[in-house]
C-alpha cells in the first residue's frame, strides 16, 4: 500500500506567518454517494451489549514552568547622575554639559517645582533625628540559660584498624566540611602495610567521607586555605610537604623534593598572608622551619635552625625540634614556636640573622609545648598548653605567665581560644575530657568539664560560629561537639572587662618581674664585692712583717709558751695516774706498750708545740 503524500507550496517569507482567517461561503470537498450494497448487509442487533462508566474522567496534565533567571547589576553613584556620554572625572565636559542644562526653558520651571518637596523633606531631617536609638541606655539582662553541650556528630575512621586523629581543619565556606588527619606515631608499633588515608567529611554526613585522600606516605597535617576552599596544603611522616586541589582528585597536585624537605616528619603547616596567597610554611621536630610557595615545591623559599646559641654560626644538631607553631594574619611578619624542651619562641621574619629573627623566649613548660593560640581580640596575649598545665602570656613579660590552670591529674593535649568570645578558651587532656575555661567567670576550674570517651583525646580545633568545636581520639574517632550560646556569644562589658584583667595582671608581673631583677643584681654585687675582699686579702698578706725586738711581741710569745708547758705537765700528770690505775690488771708486755704509746703521745703533744711556736714565729 502506498503512502499518501501531498506537498504544500509556500514562499519562505510566508514561513512561519500568522494565520489570518476570514468568512467564506460553504465549499464541497468531497461528497460520499451510500452504498446500496453495503445496506443489504446490515443486521439490526438487539439486544445490544453496552458498558458505560459512571466514574469521572480524569486526564493527566504536565506543566514545565520557565526558569525565572535573575541578574544582579550595581552602578557606582559617585556624582551625580551623568549620560553615559559624559565622562563627570573631565571637569571641561562636566562644565560644558550643566551650562547646556541651565540654558534649556525647563530647567527653571523644574527646579521651582521640585524644590517645594524638598524644602519639607529638609526640614523634617531637622526635626527629628532618624538615627537616634531609643533603647541603648537600657542594660541587657543576665543570660538565665545554664552552661550546656551536646554531641552533635561522630565521625569514625573508616578503615578496620583505627589510627589516631592528628590533626582538624575547618574548611573556610562556612566551615561545611572538615579535614580529618589520622596517623600512628608510635614507635615500631604501627604495622608496615598500615593505611594511609585521610578523610574530608561534611558535618551534615557522618555516615562516608566526601572525599578520601590517598598519599603514598601518612598526612600529620592538613589545613584548609583560608579562602579558597578546594585548595590545602599537608605535612607527611617523610618530611615532604604537598598542595592538593579537592577538584583534581585524592591525590597531591604539587609534592616536594625529598632532598630539600625536613629530615624528620613534618607536625605542622600553616598559610601565610602574601600577596599571591601560595605561600606557607612548615615545622618539624628536626628543628627547621621552612617556608613554601605550592607553584614551585622544588625548594623552599627560606629556611631556619631553631638554633638558640649565640654566634654567626648555626647548627642543625643544635636545633630544638618543634612541637607547635601558631600564625596570626593580622601580623603577617610575627610567628611563635613551641619546642619540644618547653620553650616559647617569638619570631620576626623579616630579621637579618637567626637572633633578630628569634626576638624572645618564654621557658613555658617542663615538656613539650602542645599547642599555641593568640587571642583574637588580644594579639599579645597567646595561651600555651603543655605538660599538666595552660597558662596564658604576655609578650611584655618573659620571666612567667599571667594567668595559668591548676595542675591536672592527667596531661593536656591540646588547645585552643574561642574565635567569637575572647575570654574562653578550650583544652583536652589524656583521660578523654574536654574543657571550657571562662577567665571572667572562674579561674580555679573549668566552667564545664565534658567527659567525651575513654580514649586520650589528642587533637582540637575550633568553628568560626563559636559553639561547634572538633575533637579527635586515639582510636581514630572525631566528635563534633556543640556548647551554649553563654560560651559562644559574648557579654556587652566583656572585652572591657577582659582589657582590665590582662592589664591588672601584666602589671603584678612585671613588679615582680622588676623586685626579683633587683635582689639578682644585689645578690651579683654582693657576690662580687666578697670576691675583691678576697683577692686583696691575699694579696696583701705576704707582705706583712712582724718585728720581734716589740716588747708586746715578746710578751705574747712568752705567755704562749707558759701556756704550752702548763698544758705538757697536765699531760703528764694525767699518764702517771693512767698508769697506776692499769698497773694491777695488765701484764708488763702491756705496761711497756702503755709507755711507749704514753711516750709516743707526749713527744706528738711536744712537737706540735714545737710547730705551733715556729709558726707563730
Amino acid at each position: 500500500m502506498s503512502d499518501v503524500q501531498y506537498s504544500y507550496t509556500k514562499k519562505r517569507a510566508d514561513f512561519g506567518r500568522h494565520c489570518n482567517f476570514g468568512n467564506s461561503t460553504k465549499l464541497m470537498v468531497e461528497n460520499i454517494q451510500p452504498n446500496k450494497a453495503l445496506c443489504e448487509e446490515y443486521i439490526r442487533k438487539d439486544p445490544v451489549d453496552k458498558s458505560t462508566q459512571h466514574t469521572k474522567q480524569f486526564a493527566l496534565h504536565e506543566l514545565n514552568t520557565i526558569r525565572a533567571e535573575y541578574e544582579s547589576t550595581h552602578i557606582n553613584h559617585v556624582e551625580g547622575g551623568w549620560p553615559k556620554d559624559v565622562n563627570y572625572l573631565d571637569v571641561e565636559h562636566t562644565l560644558r554639559f550643566r551650562k547646556k542644562i541651565e540654558k534649556d526653558e525647563m530647567y527653571i520651571h523644574t527646579v521651582l517645582q521640585l524644590s517645594h518637596p524638598m524644602e519639607h523633606v529638609i526640614h523634617q531631617n531637622n526635626a527629628i533625628n532618624i538615627y537616634e536609638l531609643y533603647f541603648s541606655d537600657i542594660e541587657e539582662g543576665k543570660a538565665m540559660e545554664k552552661i550546656s553541650s551536646r554531641t552533635i556528630n561522630v565521625f569514625r575512621d573508616p578503615n578496620t584498624v583505627k589510627r589516631p586523629v592528628q590533626h582538624l581543619s575547618w574548611s573556610p565556606d562556612g566551615g561545611t566540611r572538615l579535614a580529618v588527619t589520622h596517623a600512628n606515631l608510635e614507635f615500631q608499633r604501627a604495622p608496615h602495610d598500615l593505611c594511609t588515608h585521610s578523610y574530608i567529611w561534611e558535618v551534615e554526613n557522618p555516615n562516608s567521607p566526601d572525599l578520601v585522600l590517598k598519599p603514598k606516605t601518612t598526612i600529620l597535617s592538613l589545613e584548609y586555605h583560608p579562602k579558597d576552599p578546594h585548595c590545602l596544603v599537608s605535612g607527611f611522616c617523610s618530611g615532604q610537604v604537598g598542595a592538593w586541589d579537592t577538584r583534581k582528585g585524592s591525590e597531591p597536585c604539587e609534592l616536594s623534593n625529598m632532598t630539600n624537605s625536613h629530615r624528620d616528619p613534618v607536625l605542622k603547616v600553616l598559610w601565610i598572608n602574601s600577596k599571591s596567597g601560595t605561600e606557607f610554611f612548615s615545622a618539624s621536630t628536626d628543628g627547621q622551619m621552612k617556608w613554601w610557595d605550592t607553584r614551585k615545591l622544588d625548594a623552599p623559599l627560606e629556611t631556619l635552625l631553631i638554633d638558640l646559641t649565640k654566634g654567626d654560626e648555626q647548627l642543625l644538631s643544635r636545633s630544638l625540634g618543634i612541637s607547635a607553631l601558631e600564625y596570626d594574619a593580622s601580623i603577617p611578619i610575627r610567628f611563635m614556636i613551641g619546642t619540644e624542651t618547653g620553650i616559647v619562641i617569638s619570631g620576626n621574619r623579616k630579621g637579618k640573622t637567626t637572633l633578630e629573627k628569634l626576638t624572645a623566649q618564654f621557658k613555658a613548660h617542663q615538656g613539650p609545648v602542645y599547642a599555641l593560640h593568640r587571642n583574637p581580640s588580644f594579639v599579645k596575649n597567646f595561651l600555651s598548653v603543655g605538660d599538666w598545665t595552660a597558662k596564658i602570656w604576655t609578650e611584655d613579660c618573659r620571666e612567667s605567665a599571667i594567668i595559668w590552670t591548676s595542675n591536672y591529674r592527667h596531661l593536656l593535649t591540646n588547645g585552643a581560644w574561642s574565635p567569637t568570645k575572647y575570654s574562653v578558651f578550650y583544652t583536652t587532656s589524656m583521660d578523654g575530657s574536654l574543657d571550657a575555661w571562662d577567665i571572667l567567670n572562674q579561674q580555679r576550674e573549668p566552667s564545664l568539664s565534658v567527659k567525651v570517651c575513654d580514649e586520650a583525646l589528642y587533637s582540637l580545633r575550633c568553628h568560626e560560629n563559636g559553639s561547634l568545636v572538633a575533637v579527635g581520639n586515639s582510636v581514630g574517632t572525631t566528635y563534633l561537639v556543640e556548647f551554649s550560646d553563654s560560651l559562644a556569644i559574648p557579654a556587652k562589658n566583656d572585652k572591657v572587662l577582659l582589657t582590665a584583667m590582662f592589664d591588672r595582671e601584666s602589671r603584678r608581673e612585671k613588679i615582680i618581674e622588676a623586685k626579683l631583677r633587683e635582689q639578682r643584681l644585689k645578690s651579683k654585687a654582693a657576690a662580687k664585692l666578697a670576691a675583691g675582699a678576697g683577692a686583696l686579702l691575699k694579696e696583701t698578706k705576704p707582705h706583712i712583717q712582724i718585728n720581734k725586738d716589740d716588747q708586746l711581741v715578746i710578751q705574747a710569745e712568752e705567755e704562749f709558751f707558759a701556756i704550752l708547758a702548763e698544758q705538757k705537765e697536765m699531760q703528764d700528770e694525767y699518764a702517771e695516774k693512767l698508769a697506776s690505775a692499769l698497773h694491777s690488771t695488765v701484764g708488763k708486755d702491756e705496761k711497756k706498750g702503755i709507755k711507749e704509746k704514753e711516750s709516743k703521745e707526749s713527744k706528738a703533744a711536744k712537737q706540735e708545740a714545737d710547730d705551733e711556736t715556729k709558726g707563730k714565729e
